[in-house]
This record gives C-alpha cells, sequence and structure tokens, in this order.
C-alpha cells in the first residue's frame, strides 16, 4: 500500500479552508516516509474562469499533478486530502487502471453531489461526487464516469434539494448511519456486483464528539468501532481497489495530536487486509 499527501484546500468552502493543508501535513507525519507521495499543491487560491467552480484553475492543476503522481503503478494507492476533490483524480485513475469501475463507497456526512451553475461559482468539494459520476465543469468531470449504480452512499445526514433530486433520479444507494456497525457496506458493495471497491471518507462522517477538527461537522454521525467494523468487513470481503481521506481541519498542533490516533485507527482498518 502506498500513501499520496495532497495538501489541497482550494475545494473546500469553508473560511478555515487553509487548514486542510494543515491536517494532511499532520497525517503525513504518521505515514511511512519510503510509500508517501506529496502532490504539490499552488500556493494561489485559483479563478473559476467562467466554469461555475470557485478557484477552478488552482483545482485543475492539482488533479493534473495527482494523476501523474497515481499514474504507471498497480499499487493501490491511500490519498490524504486535504479536501474531498482530491477524490476526482484518485477515482479516475482506478477506473483506468482496472478497465472497469469500483463500487465507490462514499463515508461523508454530505453526498457531494451538488450541480454547477456558471453563474454562481461553488465549492468544488460539495460537487466531486457528481464530477465522478460524469456530470460537471469541463476539465474537473471524469473521463471516464463511474456508473452511478456503483456509488453507495453512507452516513450521510446533510443533503442539498438539488442532491436529493439527483439521488431519487439515480436510485444511489444510500445507508443512514444508524444502520452502520453490522456489515451493511459489505452487502451494498456486493449488490452494485462491482469486483472491487474504493472507499472515500470524509472525516465528518464521524460523530463531532469522536473526532472534532472538521471544518463542517454535523452531529449524530458514526461512532468510531461502528465505522472501524464497517471499513474491516468491506476490505476482508472486497479487494480495496484504493481509498482518501480527507477534511482534516484541525486547529493547531495540540488538536492535531489529539485526533491523529482516530484517524490512524481508520487508516488502519483501511488496510486491515
Amino acid at each position: 500500500m502506498r500513501f499520496v499527501v495532497v495538501p489541497q484546500w482550494q475545494g473546500s468552502g469553508s473560511s478555515r479552508a487553509m487548514r486542510l493543508s494543515e491536517g494532511a501535513i499532520a497525517i503525513q507525519g504518521d505515514l511511512p516516509a519510503s510509500s508517501t507521495t506529496v502532490v504539490d499543491v499552488p500556493l494561489g487560491a485559483g479563478e473559476p474562469l467562467g466554469t461555475g467552480v470557485a478557484r477552478f484553475s488552482s483545482l485543475r492543476i492539482v488533479r493534473d499533478r495527482l494523476a501523474e503522481a497515481l499514474a504507471g503503478s498497480s499499487e493501490p494507492a491511500i490519498v490524504i486530502g486535504g479536501d474531498c476533490g482530491v477524490e476526482l483524480a484518485a477515482v479516475e485513475h482506478v477506473v483506468r487502471r482496472d478497465g472497469s469501475a469500483p463500487a465507490l463507497v462514499w463515508l461523508d456526512a454530505h453526498p457531494d453531489l451538488g450541480a454547477v451553475d456558471g453563474a454562481r461559482p461553488r465549492a468544488f468539494g460539495g460537487t466531486v461526487a457528481r464530477a465522478i459520476l460524469g456530470d460537471g465543469a469541463d476539465g474537473l468531470t471524469a473521463d471516464p464516469p463511474l456508473p452511478a449504480q456503483h456509488l453507495v452512499l453512507a452516513g450521510v445526514r446533510s443533503i442539498d434539494d438539488d442532491e436529493r433530486e439527483l439521488i431519487e433520479e439515480q436510485g444511489i444507494r444510500t445507508i443512514p448511519v444508524q444502520e452502520l456497525g453490522g456489515g451493511a457496506l459489505a452487502e451494498a458493495v456486493a449488490a452494485t456486483g462491482a469486483r472491487s471497491v474504493y472507499v472515500h471518507i470524509d472525516l465528518d462522517v464521524l460523530d463531532p464528539g469522536v473526532l472534532a477538527s472538521v471544518a463542517d461537522p454535523q452531529p449524530f454521525g458514526v461512532g468510531l468501532a461502528e465505522l472501524v467494523a464497517e471499513l474491516r468487513a468491506l476490505v476482508t470481503r472486497f479487494p480495496l481497489a484504493g481509498a482518501g481521506i480527507a477534511m482534516f481541519s484541525p486547529e493547531g498542533p495540540d488538536s492535531a495530536g489529539e485526533d491523529l490516533p482516530t484517524i490512524l485507527r481508520v487508516l488502519s482498518a483501511l488496510t486491515a487486509a
């Protein structure tokens, strides 16, 4: 297993977005240096360029750099963000590498399925899952796209109207928090017919009482024991095609130190197989 650290903050809509860079670097400190690559992120925020995606120009650069860092290796990678936007290039890489789409388990308080509107730029992190399905701004849309029937939303509890409409229209599988802990993810992946799984974890899927260092904490999240149990069952049953962990937003070294053991438990569960 290899790790790719992407301290991207430009895909976040939070006023504290810069903390995401610090969070990614904090996680890097506990990863094996010999199997860890760091992707260089532009210093500038970037411009929307009429795309409907805030900071589009910088996000496009990072997408290309991450794709280059992932290319040429058949070894699964765990991508450490930064914001959730890093998942576009990561999932795209897996589909191209394997020649078939994995199931994509999206563990997140938000579905990140927002629509892009050229007249009203919005943060890419809130639209990235939709872009992975093939609907987004030119230059930040998956090619090839992931089939909607391969997407499994888990732990989502803050859903916008346009996201809910897409979920219902496409029949996207959704697993509520209260059903997690007993192997629901593995069963949902089996129902997709996919032969492997990519796991996205926005740390706000966890209850704020478990991990507080996120930009947009949402109450009534999943517990750590339940998340770990689900991940272990999932990777025991299906090959891990890749994974991503995003949205660690510590206020400083002390808060990072308090939450890193929780993140390391999640990483351990992902690599348990």
